[in-house]
């Protein structure tokens, strides 16, 4: 068990590092058309886990409730909403196409804030692999090794753009490449670190982990309603990120059911 759960852990920050790897192959900044794609795409693999691998795994945990079922994954829900946006406003950091930057005043550079844009919403991306493989170490009878394992596949499979589009943007901004490469790991390297200490909480506090899956889910959904939505929608009119979030909600969908 121990053993499913490092892999499980590491798998999507893999994810994130071989898609920071296309800065070696591709020469120029990805078209908007395929960033617009690729991050729909990330969206849609995000709500997707949101509902199926931790709301209702949440609600299922707390079925003794009764008609109180809804409760921890509500107050997780809004505590996880609350936490990305506390974050949003601790930490200074830079949208991918924004000229200006949020968060508090800083001097850093440009690149580094572009960074932190992303590590700040891999942070949910690691809790929530921790929690599910926390429920899964826990013996937790709605949280098999192959639900966790479809989840962490889900994730790792959207991190794969994600660390393309830190990357590249970092090489266009005058990088090296492999300083490029390196900023797209270390935006990742927060998922792995989460996990674990997602693990230790819920492996102390058993009885949180309903409220603890929901919190990752309302992380998550903050960071898709926030940053992902926005960004895929910018420009001109399209419909790539639309479709492409239906093709990331379908894939994270499948996998959940399929291995769950």
């Amino acid at each position: 068990m121990i053993q499913d759960a490092f892999w499980g852990i590491l798998i999507p920050f893999l994810g994130t590092s071989l898609g920071a790897g296309c800065v070696f192959f591709l020469k120029n900044a990805l078209r908007d058309g395929i960033q617009r794609a690729l991050t729909g795409f990330a969206a849609g693999v995000m709500v997707a886990a949101s509902v199926w691998s931790l709301l209702i795994p949440a609600m299922e945990q707390a079925a003794d409730l009764g008609r109180l079922v809804f409760f921890p994954a509500v107050v997780g829900f809004w505590l996880g909403i609350l936490f990305l946006l506390l974050l949003d406003h601790l930490i200074p950091h830079l949208h991918q196409n924004s000229l200006q930057a949020e968060g508090p005043k800083s001097q850093l550079q440009r690149t580094t804030m572009m960074v932190l844009a992303v590590t700040l919403h891999n942070i949910p991306e690691g809790m929530a692999v921790g929690v599910v493989y926390a429920g899964y170490l826990a013996g937790t009878a709605q949280i098999t090794a192959a639900g966790a394992l479809a989840l962490s596949l889900g994730i790792a499979i959207q991190n794969f753009p994600e660390g393309a589009i830190i990357s590249m943007p970092l090489r266009a901004e005058g990088m090296k490449k492999g300083r490029a490469f390196w900023g797209g790991v270390l935006s990742g390297i927060v998922e792995p670190i989460g996990a674990v200490l997602t693990i230790l909480a819920a492996g102390i506090v058993v009885p949180a982990l309903p409220y603890l899956l929901s919190f990752a889910a309302g992380a998550m959904l903050y960071v898709v309603v926030e940053e992902l939505i926005p960004e895929m929608s910018q420009g001109q009119h399209s419909n790539v990120g639309t479709v492409f979030f239906a093709v990331g909600f379908s894939v994270m969908m499948v996998l959940d059911v399929a291995l769950g």
